[in-house]
């Protein structure tokens, strides 16, 4: 996997600007079929994306064996980036209920692998992320995407989208 690296913008927070030591969040989407990652380091009140991707399961396997290749999978970036906290977008109902089931379920072994780690997990509303992001909490998902990669600093927007979304759930964390 590249990296994708780059150089930070300032954020506000108090507590971020006195502390000289950095914080490494990791973000996370959940889904079955694609589970979005990103992890941000956060350092003298300066956000750097230290790398993303998704965590991608066939839909031919059991949901049993997609779940547990999600866990594991999930366990192993969590034990290469080493992340101080973690940061998941909540469960949202939308009109299918079937598939928020399945959702929560890889929401479940997501949770497990953190927890196992050690880490704190600050769940959070797709509104709260939208509007830590982008100001608005209605935003569209292109919206959130620019901002991400301008808080970034990124060259271009994360993909696949779930990417993107992980690192906003991560830039939400760092401004809590």
């Amino acid at each position: 996997m590249t990296s994708k690296t780059s150089t930070a913008i300032l954020i506000s927070p108090t507590d971020l600007r006195q502390s000289k030591q950095a914080l490494r969040i990791i973000g996370v989407d959940p889904g079955l079929a694609s589970t979005g990652w990103g992890v941000v380091e956060v350092c003298s009140a300066r956000l750097r994306c230290i790398d993303y991707g998704c965590i991608e399961t066939l839909p031919q396997k059991s949901r049993g064996e997609r779940l547990l290749f999600i866990y594991e999978s999930f366990l192993k970036i969590i034990k290469n980036y080493k992340p101080s906290q973690a940061a998941m977008e909540n469960l949202y109902f939308g009109k299918n209920i079937s598939s928020a089931m399945v959702v929560a379920e890889a929401r479940g072994v997501l949770l497990m692998a953190l927890i196992r780690q050690g880490l704190s997990v600050l769940e959070l509303t797709p509104h709260a992320i939208k509007k830590s992001v982008v100001g608005v909490s209605r935003a569209d998902k292109s919206q959130v995407q620019m901002m991400v990669q301008f808080i970034l600093g990124l060259k271009e927007i994360p993909r696949p989208d779930h990417a993107a979304d992980a690192l906003a759930a991560a830039i939400c964390a760092a401004h809590s």
